[in-house]
């Protein structure tokens, strides 16, 4: 079986919002970034995830790793969308049991970028297997909040130090040990 990993971007405060506008990523990490995307096979993601992702991606070219990630099929959750591009699939109406037949197929890891409304239902339903948390040293002070409205047992598993000053943390759900 494989395991569903969420992986997001957070500042010291907190804040998981549009780490596109203050995430500073050196070559260190965006190569450790590039690296990493070889382990998965698809992404999950909902539905605002998916709208805003594909806005600042889709277009990209001439970098590899948000080709790579163009090119990857994507599992999106939402029941507003009826049509979907950019190599992605809508996932059933029953969330969990959509992405339990996904994690029960053949092949390697699922990535989750980012935190969001869904994951309440995932972590509830003993779905996500392993959180990366990638802390930049910055301070944004406003936005959307790591974990809004949910509060997740975590036991940390790794720690990752790169000379940017990030680290990424990794923890385990409690019901995953």
């Amino acid at each position: 079986m494989r395991k569903l990993i969420e992986s997001t971007i957070v500042s010291l405060d907190g804040v998981v919002e549009a780490p596109d506008r203050w995430a500073p990523f050196d070559q260190e990490s965006i190569e450790y970034a590039a690296r990493q995307l070889a382990n998965y096979d698809a992404f999950v993601m909902g539905r605002v995830s998916y709208e805003r992702l594909r806005a600042i991606w889709e277009p990209v070219t001439g970098n590899p790793y948000i080709e790579a990630i163009n090119r990857m099929p994507k599992y999106v959750a939402t029941r507003t969308l009826d049509t979907l591009g950019w190599n992605a699939t809508p996932l059933d109406d029953d969330l969990t049991a959509a992405l339990t037949r996904l994690k029960a197929q053949h092949g390697k890891d699922l990535i989750k970028y980012g935190t969001s409304r869904i994951d309440g239902t995932l972590l509830t339903a003993g779905l996500i297997d392993e959180i990366r948390l990638w802390v930049m040293p910055v301070v944004v002070g406003a936005g959307q909040r790591l974990f809004e409205d949910i509060n997740p047992k975590l036991e940390l598993t790794g720690v990752r130090q790169f000379k940017n000053g990030s680290v990424i943390l990794t923890y385990t759900p409690g019901y995953a040990r």
